[in-house]
């Protein structure tokens, strides 16, 4: 199923003759696309220069909008093992389908008043998903901890000789302890150089007790043995085991260690399953939170460019049109045919009458003087946005 592209638009009354929303399903084509009014609410405008000002912010805000909430998608099917169907079912915003949230979007206006200025409103908006941002980012960031650390206590129960935890595996009795001058030291050797190790381990540093190696333990990749030294060569003998890449494990009996290795890791993934459920829901708000913020961004841009373009009395139309990547192109090719003279001389046409892009350099100029432009940076003669959700 291809994704869901909305478009934002918004044309001046003044144009329609007849019901503007009917106009422009007419021209959209009802095979490429929903279309529907969407509410803006009569924002305070104050000076022309703030205006350009807000353009600028909010064009900045919906990317950081869009950073974040591709940043929450991909956490949330990072922490369901990348199903991007049980993904989308914690896709929710306000308790309603994302798709559903957009189609019946209302401006919250107990969180967002209208009749604050608009860079107070601009400025609450990048408070909110910085905070978000900020709690979605620390849960997650939790969560990748206590699984790193789950998953190393794991490895060390389920691992090679190499890794695993020898607390298990190794019998007190082989090693020697409390000697003034003996220790034994514990080396994994890969399972190929097992005859290499015992032919040569007696000689590869000075006063290693002769015939001392005991085979402790052996898996498919690897054999645990236990040497004896004299302990003023043990760091050259260890040294040379490392150099003929061997192994040297630390390890020091203690009373009751494999109980309290079974207790950390049950202790662990308990944690685990605790801190994995509040990132889900932090995951899920995160979702929420973003979309809607992003929603009342979109709001806002809407309103500012529509000032910006078409001027005061403020009378407009402002459509939003569900769609897809594919019939996207179609939707704004009907558009830019249709309304293309909205924009002036910043839209040529050819012999037949067609539509011919911008020269860049009046793209520029009208960039700079505040006039702003389409998702894909090209100037439109009409308000026109695009959002896709991740």
């Amino acid at each position: 199923m291809p994704p869901t592209r909305y478009l934002l638009v918004s044309l001046p009354l003044r144009i329609f003759e007849d019901d503007p929303l009917s106009s422009l399903s007419a021209t959209i084509g009802r095979d490429n696309g929903d279309i529907q009014q969407f509410p803006i609410p009569s924002f305070k405008i104050g000076t022309l220069d703030a205006l350009v000002q807000h353009a600028d912010d909010l064009a900045k805000l919906n990317s950081g909008c869009e950073a974040v909430a591709s940043k929450v998608a991909d956490s949330l099917q990072a922490i369901l093992d990348g199903d991007e169907d049980k993904a989308a079912q914690q896709k929710v915003v306000n308790d309603k389908p994302t798709d559903q949230y957009m189609r019946s979007f209302q401006w919250d206006k107990s969180r967002y008043r209208v009749d604050r200025p608009l860079g107070e409103l601009v400025d609450n908006l990048q408070k909110s998903l910085q905070n978000i941002d900020n709690d979605v980012k620390a849960k997650f960031n939790q969560y990748n901890t206590v699984k790193a650390n789950l998953a190393a206590l794991e490895r060390k129960k389920t691992g090679n000789l190499s890794t695993k935890s020898l607390t298990p595996i190794v019998d007190p009795s082989l090693l020697v302890r409390d000697s003034e001058y003996l220790e034994t030291h514990l080396v994994v050797v890969p399972t190929n150089a097992r005859k290499d190790f015992l032919r040569s381990y007696e000689t590869i540093a000075p006063s290693v007790v002769p015939r001392s190696a005991v085979q402790v333990a052996q898996d498919d990749e690897f054999t645990l043995f236990a040497v004896t030294t004299f302990k003023k060569h043990s760091t050259e003998f260890l040294q040379k085991c490392r150099e003929q890449k061997w192994t040297p494990r630390q390890y020091k009996h203690v009373e009751g260690g494999k109980e309290e290795e079974q207790r950390e890791l049950d202790r662990v993934a308990k944690e685990e399953r605790k801190i994995w459920g509040e990132a889900l829901r932090q995951g899920r708000v995160g979702w929420s939170e973003s979309v809607m913020i992003w929603a009342h961004v979109i709001t806002l841009r809407v309103f500012v460019e529509t000032v910006l373009r078409y001027g005061l009395p403020l009378e407009f139309v402002a459509a939003l049109v569900k769609t897809t990547p594919k019939q996207a192109k179609k939707v704004k090719a009907a558009l830019d045919s249709t309304y293309s003279y909205l924009g002036g001389n910043a839209f040529g046409r050819d012999k037949r009458g067609r539509v011919t892009k911008d020269d860049a350099s009046l793209s520029s100029e009208m960039a700079a003087a505040g006039l702003g432009t389409g998702e894909g940076n090209e100037y439109t003669a009409y308000v026109y946005y695009e959002v896709e959700f991740p």
